[in-house]
């Protein structure tokens, strides 16, 4: 065994994808000891993206302050690459959904605004090229909240403005009848950002932002249909101000809406969050002559052949024909996913335990270790 490549996604809440990959590679040399472990730190557009992203291009983190998606201030970062210019901020770090208790999860009275605390630092550090991560976010108002820490203004159809005493939440975007641009940060129209999600959802309707999403962060039915009412208004009045129809735009309806706010006005692209990161890891050169890949994630299902980080990597494994091995703490639909040419499918959690011991981070990487180690025990024994 000459080469094994780890490309593990974060086991969410538990261990980076960097911490996954170590503890993996430590079983493999252990059986392997003169193999080469290529490490490879993967995401899509939510938590783990960040960490991926600066770990990919030598880059650096910068602690910061910032309001949370119920206007607490937190302790929170973003990241700088190398070049100094390329900023990635990781929407789930400010504005996500694990930072609030599930009493507090209200997706008309949630807000963007940290995430647009965390541009403008960024701007005024000197960025101008963004890559914003859109997965795990707790909000559904179209990214207002974020436009209003850059600058820009709402007003009702009375012309009173919103968002005077409190930053703008998805109950708000119903009333918004005119977006005041000319406040702005000039440097937000120099820069350049792109959207990372995985989604493709519209900006409104039964496939749309709220009713899709919208449930997963706390809304009841009534409160998802004031939502999606709100998007269907929003989506009139920014034609009406720019000119642009989001409304149907192929993930416009990421991270409740903010992709169309960020086509709207940052004239943004969305691309696929692995896809990115694929791309500033050289990931195809990187994985050639790999006798195996090793992937995974926290809980592998019939969702990950839906476009999460596995699946991305599982096609650009078959392209090079290398057998791909999905390792996982929790497996379902194992039949699934070996038709779809995971090679082998493992769970890493070894007998009955409590979701809490699982996700121990001290007995994650123990049962990573353990697991890999076996998987090359047998793999050996073949040779």
């Amino acid at each position: 065994m000459k080469k094994i490549v780890l490309a593990i996604d974060s086991y969410k809440g538990c261990l980076s994808s960097r911490e996954a990959e170590e503890a993996a590679a430590q079983g493999i040399r252990r059986i392997f000891p003169f193999c080469e472990t290529v490490c490879l730190p993967v995401a899509d557009g939510g938590e783990g993206m960040l960490d991926a992203l600066v770990s990919a291009t030598e880059g650096r983190y910068i602690p910061i302050r910032a309001h949370n998606p119920i206007m607490e201030i937190i302790d929170t970062r973003y990241g700088i690459a190398a070049d100094e210019k390329t900023a990635f901020i990781e929407m789930a770090a400010v504005s996500g959904l694990p930072l609030l208790p599930p009493e507090k999860r209200n997706p008309l009275l949630t807000t963007s605004y940290g995430t647009g605390e965390l541009i403008r630092d960024a701007l005024e550090k000197g960025c101008t090229r963004f890559i914003i991560g859109l997965g795990g976010s707790a909000t559904n108002d179209a990214g207002m909240g974020m436009l209003q820490a850059l600058g820009f203004r709402f007003f009702s159809k009375n012309k009173m403005e919103l968002g005077l005493d409190t930053a703008i939440n998805g109950k708000m975007m119903k009333n918004i009848d005119f977006i005041d641009t000319s406040s702005a940060l000039p440097s937000l129209f120099s820069a350049h950002f792109t959207g990372a999600c995985d989604v493709h959802n519209p900006f409104f309707g039964s496939n749309g932002a709220a009713y899709v999403f919208a449930p997963q962060k706390g809304a009841t039915p009534a409160m998802t249909e004031e939502l999606d009412n709100g998007l269907r208004h929003l989506s009139m009045t920014i034609l009406k101000c720019t000119g642009k129809s989001i409304s149907h735009l192929p993930g416009s309806g990421a991270a409740g809406g903010m992709g169309g706010g960020m086509m709207a006005f940052l004239n943004s692209e969305l691309k696929s969050g692995f896809g990115l990161i694929a791309e500033m890891l050289n990931f195809e050169e990187q994985i050639k002559d790999a006798d195996f890949i090793f992937t995974g994630e926290g809980k592998s299902d019939r969702q990950t052949l839906m476009g999460k980080t596995a699946y991305g990597i599982l096609a650009k494994a078959r392209r090079q024909q290398i057998p791909i091995i999905l390792l996982s703490g929790s497996i379902e639909d194992t039949e699934e996913l070996n038709q779809a040419g995971f090679h082998a499918v493992f769970s890493t959690t070894p007998f009955p335990i409590s979701l809490e011991q699982a996700m121990n981070r001290e007995n994650a990487c123990t049962n990573i270790r353990r697991t890999a180690e076996q998987i090359c025990r047998i793999i050996n024994i073949r040779q």
